[in-house]
């Protein structure tokens, strides 16, 4: 999300969503230092605007002080890890509320994004229509409080995602997502919850993995 997305909020709302939004789409990797002289040159702005948007992306655990100023949080194994504890929770309930509380529109929606990435061939298309797919399955599950939180978690694995075109992964995921639309169209709660459950635990365990790989190499 831009500054120009961001209609009527404060100045210092425009230019934390700017850097969360540039941070979020890796042009800052993790290890970077932030400094709010840089940082300000770069966005035309002052210093204390920057101060502000760095102090709140370290609250959202995105980046942390270093000596230096702040840097952009390296997962490590143990946290992608402690983020999947409670994300595998709250998105199986997602997906089980979906096969309960989804409208035809939904159905169509979630039938448009799968076809989507099928039809897609660029790997950052993949990652964006994966991203839209689980999106809305919450929004069809029709509960804010878990799709706000998931959004936050979502977050804090945007700033680690594995290079699968590196560890040559074999991508299930639109098979994955299509054992649990089938549930949801079914109206099959628990089979939607066992199946998103089995997507989350497969790219849980794809995330550490690579995480090791690029650690140990």
């Amino acid at each position: 999300m831009g500054a120009d997305s961001v209609s009527g909020g404060s100045s210092a709302d425009v230019h934390y969503l700017r850097v969360k939004s540039d941070l979020l789409s890796g042009r800052f990797p993790p290890g970077t230092v932030l400094l709010e002289t840089a940082l300000g040159k770069m966005y035309g702005v002052s210093r204390t605007p920057m101060r502000e948007a760095l102090a709140r992306l370290a609250q959202d655990r995105l980046i942390e002080r270093s000596a230096r100023g702040f840097v952009v949080r390296e997962r490590s194994a143990e946290e992608i890890l402690a983020i999947y504890e409670a994300r595998i929770p709250l998105e199986t309930t997602a997906a089980a509320l979906a096969a309960e509380r989804r409208g035809s529109l939904d159905l169509e929606r979630l039938d448009h994004l799968l076809d989507a990435r099928r039809a897609a061939t660029d790997p950052a298309t993949h990652v964006g229509l994966n991203e839209q797919f689980h999106r809305a399955l919450r929004a069809a599950a029709r509960s804010e409080v878990i799709a706000s939180t998931l959004e936050q978690l979502d977050d804090l694995l945007t700033v680690y995602r594995p290079d699968r075109s590196a560890a040559k992964v074999v991508d299930r995921t639109v098979e994955e997502h299509e054992a649990v639309l089938d549930a949801v169209r079914e109206t099959d709660g628990e089979r939607a919850r066992a199946a998103m459950s089995e997507h989350l635990v497969r790219m849980r365990d794809l995330r550490v993995a690579t995480l090791v790989r690029l650690s140990t190499g």
